[in-house]
């Protein structure tokens, strides 16, 4: 490990206690931009934050290459020992931490990019959406380079090891509406029952039929109709669909399937369905060129033993959205281990949190190698 990351253990340790202590829920990480964005300022960085949402980007030097991270601010809202409350259980405080020791360790180490360094502070990933606004304020439209982190679970990544890349899958919710006609339960031929419609909605669901070699699946993970009369056929009915697959091109196989078969199920029993996207992530697009530097930042940090594969999950992460907005832009996660147990998104989620110290050292290294890459005429 880089000697000068270990000196910085203690105010490293100091703003993840802060971050931890004070979560906030997508599109309200007030807090989080203005703690952020201080601490960019105090430290020479140029400061962009935005009238209409949360989320901060910092930025030094000038010219090209522009590399950037991007590290992601937003808590869950979930029952924690028995109250609901906002709360750090993805990991996010800990990619904050991450990017912002980075910043720490140049100007400890007198690291000065021959180009332009940008972090990018992203609200709302767990909504899915942010990465979006945040290509709508063009961080990335002059990137060259992209890199990310997210700590992973102990069955994914051994504490001490790294993987140069997440290959997430793609995740697409939607939600549904079921509109036929209430009868008296004693001549349902007087009405349409939308529970019918949506058993048989389940039955053509489970038989689509996919490329078998690419992991994707489609389930009803939500169906509500009726009320407490129970001698009522119901005329309306609500409902949720999860879509996950390995790759955009079989998400979109996959999306224009339920679409059909929601038309299908329509004409055969005379009803209306309503379907309504409410969230989607993109899966990974693979760059060789930015693994590749990933890779040797990981070797170089933590030795050749300690460099994993890149990891396969059908998590979703938006992302992705970046390098699939920008097709000229290089970009790639790392994946962090850290002893992080039991899961993410757990309410007890906990990690070693001296690895925060490995992700330092690995996406400096990661940046400077890239620096350099270009300064030796690779374009």
């Amino acid at each position: 490990m880089n000697p000068a990351v270990k000196k910085l253990e203690p105010i490293i340790m100091e703003i993840f206690q802060h971050l931890h202590n004070h979560p906030e829920i997508s599109w309200q990480e007030y807090g989080t931009t203005s703690y952020v964005a201080g601490l960019l300022e105090r430290h020479g960085y140029r400061t962009r934050r935005f009238e209409d949402c949360t989320g901060v980007v910092g930025e030094i030097g000038s010219g090209r290459p522009v590399v950037a991270l991007r590290a992601d601010m937003d808590a869950l809202w979930q029952e924690v020992d028995g109250r609901f409350q906002a709360n750090h259980s993805c990991g996010h405080d800990a990619h904050m931490t991450m990017v912002l020791g980075t910043i720490l360790l140049f100007q400890r180490m007198g690291y000065y990019p021959p180009g332009t360094f940008r972090v990018i502070f992203q609200p709302a990933e767990e909504k899915g959406t942010g990465a979006l606004r945040m290509v709508e304020k063009q961080v990335i439209r002059d990137a060259d380079y992209l890199y990310g982190v997210h700590l992973r679970p102990v069955q994914e990544l051994k504490n001490g090891t790294a993987a140069p890349a997440i290959l997430h899958g793609a995740a697409r919710f939607i939600t549904g509406e079921i509109i036929g006609s209430e009868a008296h339960a004693a001549r349902p031929h007087l009405g349409i029952n939308t529970i019918e419609v949506g058993a048989s909605f389940v039955q053509e669901l489970s038989r689509i039929r996919l490329d078998p070699m690419v992991p994707h699946s489609v389930k009803m993970t939500r169906f509500t109709a009726g009320s407490e009369s129970g001698n009522i056929i119901p005329g309306r009915a609500r409902f949720s669909l999860d879509l996950r697959a390995q790759t955009n091109r079989i998400m979109d196989e996959l999306t224009s399937r339920v679409h059909h078969i929601a038309k299908s199920l329509e004409r055969l029993h005379r009803v209306e369905i309503r379907l309504t996207d409410t969230a989607y992530t993109a899966a990974a697009e693979r760059n060789e060129e930015a693994e590749r530097l990933m890779a040797r930042a990981i070797r170089d940090a933590l030795g050749p033993e300690r460099l994993a594969e890149p990891i396969v999950t059908p998590g979703g992460e938006d992302f992705h959205f970046y390098p699939l907005k920008n097709p000229r832009l290089k970009a790639t996660m790392l994946g962090l281990g850290c002893g992080l147990r039991p899961g993410l998104h757990h309410p007890q989620m906990t990690f070693d949190r001296g690895a925060l110290l490995n992700g330092i050292d690995i996406l400096s290294r990661a940046v400077q190698l890239t620096f350099a890459r270009h300064e030796e005429g690779h374009p």
